[in-house]
């Protein structure tokens, strides 16, 4: 597993091709849930079906995390699905609450960031990206899944 964290745009390190889709949400409870439909509706019948269960749980706790430690109006969810893997972009408008990868929390007693270490044990990448140079506008958490590479939790 790779964990990235740059202020370069919000972009797995790992190239690919492939479609591009997006969705923006109100940042409401309710907004995990529809994200987690709606990666589940573009994986569901393809040839990522294999990590659907990975891809559904990771949306999830990113958009969750986005709603739960930021004001931001929107949350905005950007899906490339590609030949060999999916990634899933999740962006905010709080470019400071970027996560660190590295420093997550330990043992079974922590009630939050477990979000964090499910994310570095089934993603083959994931990073967080601050956007907009000078005067950073938005970050986003990304993650990169693909069947191939998945860990046993």
């Amino acid at each position: 597993m790779t964990s990235v964290h740059t202020t370069a745009p919000s972009v797995s390190p790992l190239p690919q091709d492939g479609e591009d889709y997006r969705l923006s949400l109100p940042n409401t409870a309710r907004s995990a849930g529809v994200a987690r439909h709606f990666v589940t509706s573009l994986l569901t019948g393809t040839a990522h079906s294999a990590i659907v269960d990975d891809a559904r749980l990771c949306v999830t706790e990113v958009v969750a995390n986005a709603h739960r430690h930021t004001r931001t109006s929107l949350i905005r969810v950007h899906v490339t699905v590609g030949r060999e893997q999916v990634t899933v972009s999740v962006a905010d408008d709080a470019p400071w609450t970027a996560p660190a990868p590295g420093g997550m929390p330990s043992g079974p007693t922590q009630e939050c960031g477990r979000g964090l270490i499910l994310l570095e044990q089934l993603a083959l990448a994931w990073g967080s990206d601050v956007c907009g140079c000078c005067t950073p506008s938005h970050k986003a958490v990304w993650f990169t899944l693909a069947a191939d590479t998945r860990v046993a939790v």
